[in-house]
């Protein structure tokens, strides 16, 4: 039976779950959701990770050999989330092959601590890359300034790059651009362009909870009209750019040499406020080409309950841009929003794992420690 999601995805939308865990690869989920639910992809991040790793008992067999091994916390780290999205990798090939490489992809983060340390950031995408070892990985990079480099250097030597932690329009043409210098380093480099891809992971209703905080303590019936708007209009206005991007000269000699345009993905499409629908963030950012990745709660009403129209993006750059221009004059200060939204978001992912490793310490040193009790 035909539901919403099989509409979304006729209407150029690619489903990917933003979920992962031992779990929901050994019990079938992920095969399940990938064979009967349109889903194409899978998205993680160090809070995805935390929250698996420390529930449950899917993890300890393998952290038990970790420990009789004498690994460390950062390799173990790295051999629990690389062994899932593998894992993962091998349960979307069928789909990445069926797509030609579009979709069937799964991402796993470089360790968010390193998110202002080009240098190492790099490097820890090389690991990723040859850790998994799979075409169809991409390695997650933040898009903090210090992250522009490692994305084109990443790129030009043919790792595909999913680009995270987006909030703001001019961050975003920046991304754009390194992902151009990064191809166009490939190509010089003799490099297939067709086998390297790349999204551009824009966030959407974290935008609105930061937003809607700002506008009720201005306290007026002004702010109060644009609740629950700001995040949509930012979005809608990235698709422009991208639009913009993606027909220009420089990237038309690319794409003449093989190469695929890098898609928007729209990140934190779950409604964080129980007033807004439970399907806004994807009925309203319906375009063609874009990743969609989404909870499996969000999925569900999605498939329940969702409207897709044909498109809800492109008629509406006007409007878009009549709400950020209002948010400027109710007080908001747009470039400080994003940008607290870009510091809280590695925040938020460097503290998740660190607990993570904490956790974790704790559990490897207990595993190594010789067993007590009656000998005779």
């Amino acid at each position: 039976m035909m539901n919403s999601l099989n509409t979304l995805s006729d209407a150029g939308v690619s489903i990917w779950l933003d979920d992962l865990s031992r779990e929901r690869l050994v019990s079938g989920s992920l095969a399940d959701l990938v064979a009967r639910d349109q889903v194409v992809g899978v998205t993680t991040n160090p809070t995805i990770f935390a929250k698996a790793i420390t529930s449950g008992d899917a993890y300890d067999r393998q952290i038990h050999d970790l420990a009789a091994r004498g690994v460390g916390v950062g390799e173990a780290l790295r051999a629990l989330t690389t062994t899932d999205v593998r894992w993962a990798c091998d349960v979307l090939r069928p789909v990445y092959d069926a797509t030609d490489g579009v979709d069937g992809r799964v991402s796993i983060e470089v360790d968010p601590r390193l998110a202002h340390d080009t240098a190492a950031t790099i490097a820890e995408a090389r690991a990723l890359w040859w850790l998994v070892d799979r075409p169809n990985l991409f390695v997650k990079i933040p898009a903090a300034r210090q992250g522009l480099t490692a994305i084109a250097e990443c790129l030009g030597e043919g790792i595909s790059i999913n680009v995270t932690l987006l909030f703001s329009l001019s961050r975003y043409d920046e991304v754009a651009q390194a992902f151009l210098d990064g191809m166009e380093r490939a190509r010089a480099a003799g490099r297939d362009l067709s086998t390297i891809a790349s999204v551009a992971s824009f966030f959407v209703s974290r935008v609105d909870s930061e937003a809607d905080a700002r506008l009720d303590k201005t306290g007026t019936a002004r702010a109060a009209g644009l609740r629950g708007k700001v995040a949509i209009a930012n979005a809608r206005l990235a698709y422009q750019h991208y639009e913009r991007v993606f027909s220009s000269p420089r990237w038309k000699v690319l794409e003449q040499a093989g190469a695929r345009p890098q898609r928007l993905l729209w990140a934190s499409t779950s409604a964080k406020d129980p007033a807004y629908p439970d399907t806004r963030y994807v009925s309203d950012l319906v375009a063609p080409n874009v990743v969609n990745t989404m909870p499996e709660a969000t999925l569900r009403a999605v498939a329940d309950h969702g409207q897709v129209p044909d498109d809800s993006v492109r008629a509406h750059y006007d409007d878009a841009r009549r709400v950020l221009g209002e948010l400027q004059a109710v007080g908001v200060d747009y470039d400080d929003l994003v940008q607290t939204l870009e510091d809280d978001g590695v925040a938020k992912f460097d503290a998740s794992w660190e607990q993570l490793a904490e956790q974790l310490s704790g559990t490897l040193s207990t595993a190594r420690s010789p067993q007590t009790g009656d000998s005779s």
